[in-house]
């Protein structure tokens, strides 16, 4: 699972959990400081359409209703914090997984449930942990640039594992050439190595995706190596770029990055968190199901705080 992209099958759609009841249920139940509700527009280069909304006081089954026809994304986050039921899902998979993989320890799993419109993209953005996506309905296509192309830089996943920018890192249609895409039917799931950078963009009906995060030693190691790369470059002055794993160079490097984090000058700031006002609510009259909020300058906006990407990473950089 470390140095392929590839898609696998899976038995997620036979669960009620994922009906339109069982949707419906968990938005109720979800609580509101965990679900997160977008809309954005239709060209991948322009990020700024993306804005943040409110979902008021709308049911579940109203809220998956105006999705069906809209242009909205939600996410659930912290699914397994908030229900056993995907909790014991989430598990399952993860130690179905960990047998696989020989008995590897997979940990600090995480777990979000996007549920999104026909036609929502998200945007080209990398990841920290290891990120599988789940699709159970719908049909989405994925662009995954795989990293031996180097179009992400050594100093650009280093600020984004540093906290210095969010992982939102910038795109140019040029970029896809590189990009290996995926046509994705309910029931596949879709992976790729630790910090690939992706986009997607839904292609048919209502889309629900499992998005699942964790870390391995190596993955932690690999975050570990970059992290101290910056940080003893800035203390010491020398160039540290080998961005190798094994040996014991690395192994200082993961030790001394732990250090640090005991220091707080040193440490790693947390992940970039990116303060979105909230510009409209979900409003069932609306054409796109969404309703601008007032603009005027006496009037107060309240604003959403998302550390990590869409996906709403709460996994660790390194411990």
């Amino acid at each position: 699972m470390h140095n392929a992209i590839f898609v696998a099958q899976h038995r997620l759609a036979e669960l009620d959990l994922f009906s339109d009841e069982g949707l419906a249920r968990t938005l109720d139940a979800h609580p509101r400081h965990d679900l997160g509700v977008s809309t954005m527009g239709s060209d991948p280069v322009r990020r700024n359409q993306w804005q943040e909304g409110s979902p008021g006081p709308l049911s579940g089954a109203k809220l998956l209703k105006i999705v069906k026809r809209g242009r909205l994304h939600l996410i659930l986050r912290n699914v397994m914090d908030h229900h056993d039921d995907y909790r014991k899902v989430v598990d399952t998979l993860y130690d179905e997984l960990e047998s696989l993989c020989g008995g590897e320890a997979l940990f600090n799993r995480s777990a979000n449930l996007l549920v999104s419109s026909p036609t929502a993209i998200v945007y080209y953005h990398v990841d920290r942990p290891i990120t599988m996506l789940w699709l159970v309905r719908g049909t989405k296509r994925v662009w995954a640039y795989p990293l031996e192309a180097g179009i992400l830089s050594a100093r650009a996943l280093e600020s984004v594992l540093c906290g210095e920018t969010s992982d939102e890192i910038e795109y140019y249609p040029e970029l896809d050439r590189y990009a290996k895409v995926f046509d994705l039917e309910p029931g596949q799931m879709v992976t790729w190595p630790q910090h690939t950078p992706y986009r997607a963009v839904n292609t048919g009906g209502l889309n629900v995706t499992l998005c699942t995060e964790h870390m391995t030693r190596r993955a932690m190691r690999k975050n570990c190596v970059y992290l101290a790369n910056r940080v003893l470059r800035r203390v010491l002055g020398y160039r540290f770029a080998s961005t190798e794993l094994s040996g014991f160079v690395a192994a200082t490097k993961a030790l001394s990055i732990r250090a640090t984090r005991r220091r707080s000058l040193l440490a790693p700031r947390p992940p970039q968190s990116r303060r979105h006002p909230v510009t409209f609510r979900v409003d069932p009259t609306a054409p796109d199901g969404v309703r601008s909020l007032d603009p005027s300058p006496t009037a107060t906006v309240p604003t959403v705080d998302l550390a990590g990407d869409v996906h709403g990473s709460n996994v660790p950089v390194a411990t």
